[in-house]
């Protein structure tokens, strides 16, 4: 007979230790993997039912350690940490890299035009718009207004920045304007990510003390979220958009793909696909998912209603977002 599932695993918490690097990568290649995106809602509601028994102090007989945590990075990868609501599925990170690739590989393949430039930065940043919504940190909701607005806000701004740096790079060598893409993402980013998430610069995002105890709203602690998702995005873009260009400025020269253009787009988004299934989860492990900065950084305001209500707390803490 097996022995009975303890209660005392802090799935609170990602299994893995997040005060490293290896930690949180193991963590986020659970949480990004693409076979994800394929399960049905019936397991989906089932690691949800599971998970919040477990919270509860109850445990279904035979569920097993591995089980548990299983059924933790399944509901993880699709529900939100701060509102417990099950995500868009376009918009869960999951879903970054088939999605990603076929975008980004059309990017690269199709960056020689005006009108192809504008259409795949639209669909890119309308992509990026829905996962900057749905990965936002906090629980309070946008309205409908406010997130036309952020949505028209952050694509306009990234396509401008596009073809102004498509229009600079027809002035450089061939070789350049394959990095037109990448540019215009990284750009972009820096746009597209504060614009989605405008309320929490406005209103701020919940900030905890070590237990989970909510203690007020941030904005100061929203700067630095958005900062850090904003440099892991870009990492991400990095291998991604670098590193296939060189490959298939060498291969076009080839025979093989002069006798067989129409390969060219599949070939690329391969190497994209390729290079997102690594890039994703290391760079969204490049900071902790539960950030945290000094009580002194907070607004004036928040730093005295702590003093008064939790004097022993040096240190917040909060979802950062991805």
């Amino acid at each position: 007979m097996s022995e009975e599932l303890s209660l005392n695993i802090n799935i609170k918490e990602p299994r893995w230790d997040q005060s490293t690097f290896m930690g949180r990568a193991k963590h986020f290649f659970m949480v990004t993997d693409p076979r994800n995106v394929l399960l049905s809602s019936e397991t989906l509601e089932e690691a949800r039912v599971t998970m919040e028994n477990y919270r509860s102090g109850i445990a279904k007989p035979g569920l097993t350690e591995d089980e548990l945590w299983r059924a933790k990075y399944i509901y993880d990868s699709a529900f939100h940490p701060d509102t417990g609501e099950k995500m868009f599925v376009v918009g869960r990170m999951s879903a970054q890299v088939p999605v990603n690739m076929s975008i980004t590989g059309s990017m690269l393949t199709f960056y020689r035009t005006t009108p192809a430039v504008v259409f795949w930065q639209w669909v890119n940043q309308s992509f990026n718009a829905v996962v900057n919504y749905t990965n936002r940190s906090g629980d309070a909701p946008m309205t409908v207004n406010q997130l036309g607005v952020a949505y028209v806000s952050a694509t306009t701004g990234a396509v401008v920045t596009a073809l102004g740096l498509k229009s600079l790079a027809s002035r450089l060598p061939p070789i350049a304007s394959r990095f037109v893409p990448f540019a215009a993402v990284a750009a972009a980013n820096c746009i597209n990510i504060p614009f989605m998430r405008q309320r929490e610069l406005k209103y701020g995002i919940p900030v905890m003390d070590e237990n989970g105890t909510r203690l007020g709203e941030s904005a100061n602690a929203a700067k630095q979220a958005i900062v850090q998702v904003v440099v892991s995005r870009i990492g991400m873009a990095v291998p991604a958009m670098a590193i296939p260009p060189v490959i298939m400025n060498s291969l076009e020269k080839k025979a093989f793909l002069k006798r067989f253009p129409i390969l060219n787009a599949p070939v690329q988004v391969g190497l994209v696909g390729l290079c997102l299934v690594f890039a994703t989860p290391l760079c969204c492990a490049l900071f902790p998912q539960k950030s945290s900065m000094s009580v002194s950084g907070l607004e004036e305001n928040l730093q005295e209603r702590i003093r008064q209500n939790s004097p022993n707390t040096t240190t917040v803490y909060f979802n950062k977002g991805l």
